[in-house]
């Protein structure tokens, strides 16, 4: 009986977000019909574009990776019961702090100086969350407060370093200095952007899923997710679950932050990662927390960034169209309407 009802939530939670889905691509439709001149290619643009070629296919996938790191990141600390809303902060000092350690070791070996590079990455970021967790720990402070607030302070010190002591007078636009040739990752997708990352992406996924359902760790913090006094008088402490998924959920988020600069970028561009913290929490909202669902949901919101690409340049439409239906699936996943709708009828 257990086991019908879990797949009876599975089944009603999939059936939801197929509606969720629908409803928001059939909002872009009306909003093309309404917006365009010529809505039929406009259609065409959105819809099939990102797939016309190799170039558009391989750099929409290529979007897709930090958002999974992104994603991860928030669905390690929300399974934890702590939240961590500094992710914009944390991607963007993550990808400054791979920068730096590039080109402090520009003549080291690739792998070295790549692997040195996402170190720095993940360790800045997991220290930044990292002090959310311990004021929540120390002195109850809520996390989510204190993790905004010290995003918002991280991206102003970010920005000082790419404009400022780190930036490049040879370049047309606010960036560091580019990072030496051997840390840019292979490119397995020419003439996209896509490199391996993407198999760092999936890996990770795979990675964060089996700690969370099978290790120790993994279990008491889902146990302190669930019900923290039940947890604290079944000897679990608590206290160490308020840090250490906002360390690991910083880790993930720079990691994202890293890859986009030795995958994409090559250097620190001010603003590179905005609103990648965001949709990170867009994400693992559509994921349900569930590590392995953040891969089809940052495929999900990296096809409607890629679509409206597509639909500006094809069509008559702005960029915003996207930022509209990706708001309407935050909505729906939030409000949770359509799962209790699907949920109701099938108990009926």
């Amino acid at each position: 009986m257990k086991g019908r009802q879990s797949a009876s939530g599975v089944l009603s939670t999939v059936m939801g977000l197929a509606l969720t889905i629908l409803f928001s691509f059939g909002l872009v439709i009306l909003l093309i019909f309404l917006l365009s001149k010529m809505p039929a290619k406009t259609i065409y643009a959105f819809f099939i574009g990102p797939f016309s070629n190799k170039y558009y296919l391989g750099n929409m996938l290529n979007v897709a990776v930090p958002l999974i790191f992104t994603g991860l990141g928030i669905a390690v600390a929300f399974k934890s019961s702590v939240f961590n809303l500094g992710g914009e902060g944390q991607v963007y000092a993550g990808g400054l702090a791979a920068t730096i350690a590039c080109l402090a070791i520009p003549h080291a070996p690739g792998l070295v100086g790549m692997a040195l590079a996402l170190v720095a990455a993940a360790t800045v970021s997991a220290a930044i969350a990292g002090f959310s967790g311990f004021f929540r720990m120390k002195w109850d402070a809520d996390e989510m407060i204190s993790s905004f607030l010290l995003s918002a302070a991280v991206a102003l010190v970010c920005n000082y370093f790419i404009t400022g002591p780190f930036d490049d007078p040879n370049n047309n636009i606010l960036s560091t200095y580019p990072i030496a040739k051997q840390f840019g990752l292979l490119k397995i997708f020419p003439p996209s952007k896509l490199n391996v990352s993407a198999f760092l992406a999936i890996a990770a996924a795979i990675l964060v899923y089996i700690f969370m359902n099978k290790t120790h760790a993994g279990y008491e913090m889902r146990m302190c997710g669930l019900n923290r006094e039940f947890s604290r008088y079944g000897g679990i402490k608590v206290s160490r679950y308020l840090v250490l998924p906002m360390i690991l959920s910083g880790a993930l988020h720079g990691l994202g932050g890293g890859l986009m600069v030795l995958g994409t970028y090559q250097a620190a561009i001010k603003g590179f990662s905005f609103g990648m913290g965001w949709n990170g929490i867009a994400v693992a909202l559509i994921a349900r927390n569930n590590p392995l669902g953040v891969l089809p949901a940052a495929l999900l919101f990296a096809y409607l960034d890629a679509g409206a690409k597509s639909a500006m340049l094809g069509g008559d439409v702005t960029f915003e169209i996207a930022s509209i239906a990706q708001s309407f699936i935050f909505y729906l996943v939030t409000a949770q309407a359509l799962y209790d709708i699907v949920r109701k009828r099938r108990r009926a």
